[in-house]
C-alpha cells in the first residue's frame, strides 16, 4: 500500500462562499443525503472544461459563470468532470507527469469557485481513459514521455502506475477536497480489462489500492471522506461485447462484484447504453424501457442498500459513428423519457446523459426536464425509501400503457408511459387519454396519497386517497402520454 507521507501536500484552493455541505450515503436508503442531514439527489449530466462553455471559463470566466447560473437555476445539482480531457496536450493535468499545469490548476481552482458559489456538485475522474487509450503515444504516463508505464494494457496493475495516479489524486485532495462542492470521486472511467492486459481479476486489487488511499488521505487532512465510485461500460458487465477501441470483452463475475459489491465503494455507477435503442433510439420510448430494464438489471446485483445510478447514458453510436445529431424535439423526449425510467425504477436521480450533440451541450429542454424531475422530488422521503424495483410486479389494466416503479412498504415512485401510437417522428402521439387501472404491490395496510405529476410541465396534478387492507394498493388515474406518481403513506 501506498504510504501517505509519500506526497508533499498540494496548497488548497481559496474558498469564495460559505462551505457547503459535504455528501454522504443515507444510512438506512440507498440515496444521498448531505452531513447536515438534508436529501441530496444527483441530478445533472457529463461535462468536460474542454467543452463550451466551460472552455473559457479564464478567459471569458463570464460566460461560464452564467452557465452555473443557468444550471443553478434549473435545479442541476451535480456535473461529472473528468480532471484531464486528453484530446488536446494543452487539457491535460499533468505534463510531464508530476507537473501540473499552472492554466489547469487555474482553471479548476475557478470552476471549483463557481461550484461552491451557485451550489453544485462534481463528480470527479481522474482520466480522460478513451482519448488516453487512442493518443498513448502523446500521453505523459506513457514511459516514452516519462511516465510510469510501458504499455497502456498494463496501467491498472502496474505498481509505477498505481503510485502516479495516487500522486495525482494527492494533488487533487489537498488543493481541492476541503469542498463540499465536491460530491465524490468516480476512481477510473469505465474500467475495463484492456487497460489490466485483459484480466479482469485485476480490478479488485485496484480498487482496493486507490480507494484505501483516497480515504486515508482525506480522512488525514479533513477528517471525513467523499463517497467513492469505480464506473462500467455497462454492456461489458452483461453480454459480450466488441469495441473496435478496447476489443473484446466477455461477461466475467468477477467485474461484477468489483463494480457492484466492492467493499471499498460507496456506490455503484454503470454507463447504461443498449444497441438499438439508448445508443440508436429510432422512437422516445424504446431507450426508456431499455434503461428500466438495465436499471432493474443492476439494482438486483446489488448486495447491500448501497445506491445505484446511471453516470453515463445518450445516443452514442448516432453521434460518434453515424456523424448524426437526432433533432431537438426529439431528443427532448427521448432524454425526459429516459431519465424518469432511470427514477422510477430506482436510480438515485434522472442518470447522467453525455451531451452528445455539436456543441456537446444540453438544450434547453433537457434542462426543463432536469429541472420538472428536481421539483418531483420533494414528494418522496428519499432517507428513509428503501426501495426495491417493482418494474414486473406493477400492473395496469391496459396492454399500451407500461409501468416502471419501485418501492417500500410505505413509499412508491410510479411512472407510466403509453407505448402506442407513436407521432411519425418517433415521439408519443398527442390527442389521447385513457383511464388506466394501476396495482402497486408490497404496500403495508393504511390511507396512502397518490400525487399525479406531469413530467413535461412539471408541475403536481390531481392528488387521490387510496387505501390498502390487504394486497395491492390500486388506483385510477388518466394518462395523455405519460405520468409519473408519487405514493406515500398518510400519517395524519
Amino acid at each position: 500500500m501506498i504510504p501517505l507521507e509519500t506526497f508533499t501536500p498540494a496548497e488548497p484552493a481559496q474558498t469564495v462562499s460559505a462551505p457547503l455541505p459535504w455528501v454522504q450515503v443515507a444510512r438506512t436508503a440507498p440515496y444521498f443525503i448531505t452531513e447536515d442531514g438534508e436529501p441530496w439527489t444527483p441530478v445533472g449530466h457529463n461535462d468536460a472544461l474542454a467543452w463550451p462553455p466551460l472552455v473559457s471559463i479564464l478567459k471569458r470566466p463570464e460566460e461560464s459563470a452564467a452557465y452555473f447560473a443557468r444550471l443553478r437555476q434549473h435545479g442541476v445539482t451535480c456535473l461529472r468532470l473528468m480532471l484531464e480531457y486528453a484530446q488536446r496536450d494543452h487539457h491535460q493535468l499533468e505534463r510531464p507527469v508530476g507537473r501540473f499545469q499552472p492554466r489547469m490548476v487555474a482553471r479548476w481552482d475557478r470552476l471549483f469557485a463557481l461550484a461552491e458559489r451557485h451550489g453544485i456538485r462534481l463528480l470527479l475522474k481522474p482520466f480522460d481513459t478513451f482519448w488516453m487509450w487512442k493518443r498513448w503515444r502523446s500521453h505523459p504516463y506513457n514511459a516514452a514521455n516519462g511516465g510510469p508505464c510501458r504499455r497502456r494494457g498494463g496501467f491498472l496493475a502496474a505498481p509505477a502506475a498505481r503510485e502516479a495516479l495516487c500522486r495525482r489524486l494527492a494533488f487533487v485532495i489537498d488543493r481541492w477536497g476541503g469542498s463540499g462542492a465536491l460530491f465524490g470521486w468516480d476512481l477510473w472511467n469505465e474500467i475495463h480489462p484492456a487497460y489490466a492486459d485483459g484480466d479482469v481479476g485485476v480490478f479488485d486489487g485496484f480498487i482496493t489500492e486507490i480507494a484505501t488511499f483516497v480515504r486515508a488521505r482525506e480522512r488525514a487532512r479533513y477528517g471525513r471522506t467523499h463517497p467513492i465510485t469505480v464506473s462500467a461500460f455497462g454492456p461489458m458487465l452483461h453480454a459480450a461485447f466488441h469495441s473496435k477501441e478496447l476489443g473484446q470483452t466477455v461477461p466475467d463475475r468477477r467485474a461484477n462484484d468489483a463494480i457492484y459489491r466492492h467493499q471499498a465503494l460507496d456506490f455503484a455507477s454503470v454507463h447504461t447504453y443498449a444497441h438499438g435503442t439508448i445508443d440508436d433510439p429510432a422512437n422516445t420510448v424504446d431507450p426508456a424501457a431499455a434503461m428500466a430494464t438495465l436499471t432493474r438489471l443492476s439494482i438486483a446485483e446489488l448486495g447491500d442498500t448501497r445506491p445505484f445510478f446511471d453516470s453515463e447514458h445518450g445516443p452514442i453510436h448516432t453521434f460518434k459513428d453515424q456523424r448524426r445529431v437526432l433533432p431537438e424535439a426529439f431528443d427532448d423526449e427521448y432524454f425526459r423519457h429516459v431519465q424518469w425510467a432511470h427514477l422510477a425504477s430506482g436510480g438515485a436521480g434522472g442518470g447522467m446523459r453525455w451531451p452528445n450533440r455539436r456543441p456537446h451541450i444540453l438544450t434547453e429542454g433537457m434542462h426543463a426536464a432536469q429541472a420538472a424531475l428536481v421539483r418531483y422530488l420533494p414528494l418522496i422521503d428519499w432517507p428513509r425509501f428503501n426501495r426495491r424495483n417493482l418494474n414486473e410486479e406493477i400492473r395496469t389494466s391496459l396492454a399500451h400503457v407500461s409501468a416502471f416503479g419501485c418501492g417500500d412498504s410505505r413509499q412508491a415512485v410510479v411512472w407510466l408511459l403509453r407505448r402506442t401510437p407513436l407521432a411519425a417522428d418517433g415521439t408519443v402521439a398527442r390527442g389521447h387519454r385513457d383511464l388506466v387501472t394501476l396495482t402497486i404491490p408490497g404496500l403495508d395496510a393504511g390511507r396512502y396519497i397518490v400525487t399525479g405529476y406531469d413530467t413535461d410541465a412539471g408541475e403536481p396534478g390531481v392528488t387521490l386517497e387510496a387505501i390498502v387492507e390487504r394486497g395491492p394498493l390500486r388506483v385510477q388515474v388518466r394518462i395523455e402520454r405519460d405520468l409519473a406518481l408519487a405514493v406515500r403513506r398518510n400519517t395524519a
